[in-house]
């Protein structure tokens, strides 16, 4: 993981003369998407009977839903409808999600407001931001330890998200899409070494990736990719029988 890590750095160096020009740039044209409307919170599978299953969602702007109008839409939304239909029970979920938001500053403005209610069920969704922001992979793996240990302790199944793959997202240029997919790489390699020793979940992203996934930003889901990426979250967390 080291080894890999000084890899990337003398990869991105070398590269950098011409990457941060596009950065700049890319920055400067970016479409900038408002995150979805209406309430943070609701109830899917109403229809069910039984004690609800309390679902938390906790992480940056694909949590806070940019990409689509309403969260019924967005990732909370589209996961609770799914998880309710595998369990046949109703499912309360919550969105605490801020677009630009990292890891590190999740645990001081996130986290208190994850932790105002109790949870059954805990989703961590980070990465784009840390790996865009170049956080320090050790910064990031303490700050996703943080949150993971929180959570738990308040008796919570915690799962984290896979770090989505810049490396397909159409707003960027492809050198950038090549630098930042390999940084996200490696961002990911750190969710699963926090995840397996504590008992929390790895949702790996198993897409077949194609361009109707992405809003027209070009860098946020559209209302498609948010419902494959909760379909394939909901089959991680509660596989099909048979």
């Amino acid at each position: 993981m080291r080894g890999r890590a000084i890899a990337w750095w003398l990869a991105a160096l070398f590269v950098l003369p011409l990457a941060m020009p596009l950065a700049l740039q890319t920055k400067r044209r970016a479409l900038r998407l408002a995150p979805a409307a209406g309430p943070i919170q609701g109830v899917a599978g109403s229809e069910w009977r039984g004690e609800p299953l309390r679902l938390l969602l906790v992480g940056e702007s694909t949590v806070a839903g940019v990409g689509v109008s309403c969260q019924q839409q967005a990732l909370a939304g589209c996961l609770a409808q799914e998880l309710a239909a595998r369990c046949r029970r109703p499912v309360h979920w919550r969105a605490c999600g801020e677009n630009g938001i990292t890891a590190v500053e999740a645990c001081e403005r996130l986290l208190p407001q994850g932790l105002a209610e109790p949870a059954d069920l805990v989703l961590l969704v980070f990465g784009v931001n840390d790996t865009t922001h170049l956080t320090p992979l050790a910064r990031w793996e303490a700050s996703l330890t943080c949150l993971v240990d929180r959570f738990s302790a308040e008796g919570a199944q915690v799962m984290l998200s896979a770090v989505p793959p810049l490396q397909h997202f159409s707003a960027l240029p492809w050198l950038l899409r090549g630098v930042l997919g390999a940084r996200a790489a490696l961002l990911d390699e750190c969710v699963r070494r926090v995840a397996e020793p504590r008992g929390a979940t790895h949702c790996p992203m198993a897409l077949m990736f194609s361009p109707d996934f992405l809003a027209v930003d070009g860098y946020h889901p559209s209302a498609l990719g948010y419902r494959l990426w909760a379909q394939g979250l909901a089959e991680t967390i509660m596989p099909s029988a048979g």
